[in-house]
């Protein structure tokens, strides 16, 4: 149908500075093409695939699945970030559950927080000196946990998966 034309490599900086700002605005769709636009002529961009990651699950609850994030987190190359940003997957996607509020998605939601809180200590253990973010968001699964008596996890005999 069209042709995507190509940004040059040195329109990347400031590319990627508006993606950023799209996402602050709460346009991650914007964010995700300009993202993409980065990838085609920079494919290892290490910025552009964490910002086309988040802009991915700022997206959780209209029409992008939690593979599609996940799909991305091989390329990212630091260990630390890679392990970090898929807890970022899974916190947000339990987010997206529990906002969705379907029958049984306090269940759900929890066993998502949990999955990501066990990322965020993985990370935390390969944390750069002087970053405690993984700590942070810890934290915050944890509180979402502690403050909403309806998180909780599933009984043995549910048949409520991770994938819903």
């Amino acid at each position: 149908m069209f042709e995507l034309k190509p940004i040059v490599k040195e329109a990347i900086p400031r590319a990627l500075e508006k993606a950023e700002r799209y996402r602050l605005l709460n346009e991650p769709g914007e964010a995700d093409s300009i993202c993409r636009d980065v990838l085609q002529i920079d494919p290892d961009n290490q910025k552009a695939i964490i910002m086309l990651l988040l802009s991915l699950t700022d997206r959780f609850e209209k029409s992008v699945t939690v593979e599609q994030a996940q799909e991305l987190l091989p390329q990212i190359r630091d260990e630390y970030e890679r392990v970090y940003y898929g807890g970022i997957i899974y916190e947000r996607w339990a987010k997206a559950r529990l906002d969705h509020g379907f029958p049984g998605s306090a269940f759900v939601a929890y066993d998502w927080l949990r999955e990501a809180m066990s990322w965020y200590e993985k990370a935390e253990a390969n944390r750069p000196p002087g970053n405690d973010d993984a700590i942070l968001r810890w934290n915050t699964c944890a509180r979402i946990i502690m403050q909403n008596p309806n998180l909780k996890p599933s009984p043995e005999d549910s048949s409520i998966s991770m994938l819903e």
